[in-house]
């Protein structure tokens, strides 16, 4: 059995070490992935504000099991949080609990966390925590939770494929907790995710209009673009985004009232669309070097991209 497993491992190996190193694969990492360094993820950002377009900054990194990584990545956002106020960029900042240690100890975890809300909040920003897979949303929660005791500018981000979702949106919002909505891109077990698309699309359009309606009740985004509204939309879904415009135009929900957030490097012609229309668009904008996860799960999102990395990977 050990063997098998030590294969096995051996092979998942084998394959992450060959897509980082393939040109292929880095070529197309470039596509979602602002560089490797915080210099060239705020030029990233210049161009989108430029463009009308918010950002959140995302230094690549999760699951970490050693203390000396998760202070290292830490120390690299309020390293960022200074940085996007030197630069005086609309932006502010997304993390990951398990890469400030989340695995490793809980308060460990919730105090690097709470120096980095602590900083984000005397330099007028906002920190937005990440939902990761199913297994930490209980423990994730329970860390908002702790943080909102003394903060304001902390956020979550809430994924519309879990059954759970609508009790949680509806706990958060109450609190005046601002939330990311997005479908979910973890791999999950059937019995506490939507298996089907069709399933998860219906759930994120109740789940939109709900959070819709709620922030219609509070203060609109901050016009310096690092303050979000409560409500934040993720997706690309040319359908999803037409219903989000056609629930805010019935309910008469003005456009500052929430934001519509993309990924960097998908859809930028409709980002900047929407951007001209109007409406509060954030860009999230991933960068460093431990970039294979975050990579993975956007090829999972496209299929047509699997194949065209594996083949070339074969020549």
């Amino acid at each position: 059995m050990f063997r098998s497993l030590f294969i096995s491992l051996s092979h998942v190996r084998w394959a992450q070490d060959t897509i980082t190193r393939a040109p292929i694969s880095r070529n197309m990492a470039r596509r979602f992935i602002a560089g490797e360094t915080l210099d060239q993820a705020l030029e990233a950002i210049r161009k989108l504000n430029a463009a009308g377009i918010n950002a959140t900054l995302d230094c690549l990194g999760e699951s970490v099991s050693e203390r000396g990584a998760a202070e290292t990545a830490r120390d690299e956002y309020l390293r960022a949080i200074d940085a996007i106020d030197r630069a005086g960029a609309r932006a502010n900042v997304s993390i990951k609990l398990t890469q400030f240690g989340l695995d490793i100890d809980r308060d460990f975890c919730l105090e690097n966390v709470r120096q980095l809300v602590a900083r984000a909040r005397e330099r007028g920003n906002f920190v937005r925590v990440d939902m990761e897979d199913s297994a930490h949303t209980d423990i994730t929660l329970g860390v908002l939770r702790d943080l909102r005791q003394e903060f304001d500018n902390v956020g979550i981000v809430l994924q519309a494929y879990l059954f759970r979702t609508e009790a949680d949106l509806a706990a958060v919002t109450a609190a005046g907790v601002p939330v990311r909505l997005c479908k979910g891109a973890y791999q999950e077990p059937a019995d506490v995710a939507f298996p089907e698309k069709r399933d998860v699309d219906l759930s994120f359009i109740k789940l939109t209009r709900q959070l819709m309606d709620a922030s219609a009740a509070h203060q609109p985004a901050d016009p310096g673009g690092r303050r979000p509204a409560l409500a934040a939309l993720a997706t690309h879904d040319v359908a999803m985004l037409h219903a989000i415009k056609r629930h805010a135009e019935r309910s008469g929900i003005a456009r500052d009232r929430f934001e519509i957030q993309m990924l960097y490097g998908i859809r930028r012609d409709l980002q900047e669309e929407m951007a001209r229309e109007g409406y509060a668009v954030r860009a999230y904008v991933p960068y460093g070097t431990h970039w294979y996860p975050y990579f993975m799960r956007r090829l999972a999102e496209r299929p047509a991209n699997v194949w065209f990395m594996a083949s070339n990977l074969l020549r």
